[in-house]
């Protein structure tokens, strides 16, 4: 692993411990030699792991369509911001950049994302890792909800465990190194999703 891909909200939270958890995340990727790229934004925990990570020196890459840098939402400081004509094209270069995915708390951009990355993987189009920082138990319900898939035959146990879960960064960035991606047939290729 080279770099990994964080999601996580544009907004910072309502309890002080996702800020805290988005910072830790941040200097956790920049002491294991590792590069971020996330969302380009300069709000919430997108610009809190961010300005965390680059703190600690670990390269950083955000990617921004152009209409939220228009916004003034995207972090005009990070020496590698790219800015992309759409949300898709910004998901696609994330993915292309990244050797894994790490999902901090967030609303729908951040559960879209996430799921996809997932759709991704289980459709064999990248076989790189998935795991959610489970800070104060906020995805705890999101993983009931995959299991409820599973037991109504909608999801396959097998591809239920890739939605790995850590409670804090360490636990996390462990979970990814670890990962075994599996064995299933490519059903699509880049560019077809």
């Amino acid at each position: 692993m080279r770099r990994v891909c964080v999601f996580c909200g544009s907004a910072a939270g309502a309890r002080p411990e996702y800020a805290a958890a988005a910072e830790a995340l941040g200097r956790a990727i920049a002491a294991r030699g590792l590069g971020l790229v996330f969302g380009g934004g300069a709000v919430g925990l997108m610009g809190i792991v961010s300005r965390a990570a680059l703190a600690a020196g670990a390269p950083v890459t955000g990617i921004i369509p152009h209409g939220l840098v228009m916004r003034e939402a995207g972090n005009r400081d990070l020496p590698d911001l790219r800015v992309v004509a759409s949300m898709h094209e910004r998901k696609a270069m994330m993915a292309e950049m990244s050797d894994g995915f790490l999902v901090l708390p967030g609303g729908y951009g951040t559960l879209e994302e996430v799921v996809e990355a997932l759709t991704w993987l289980q459709l064999g189009i990248h076989r790189k890792g998935v795991a959610f920082v489970d800070t104060l138990g906020f995805w705890s319900r999101q993983m009931a909800m995959l299991d409820h898939m599973v037991a109504e035959g909608f999801l396959k146990p097998e591809m239920r465990r890739m939605a790995m879960i850590a409670p804090d960064a360490e636990g996390a960035l462990d979970a990814l190194a670890g990962f075994a991606a599996p064995d299933v047939p490519r059903w699509l290729v880049p560019g077809e999703a």
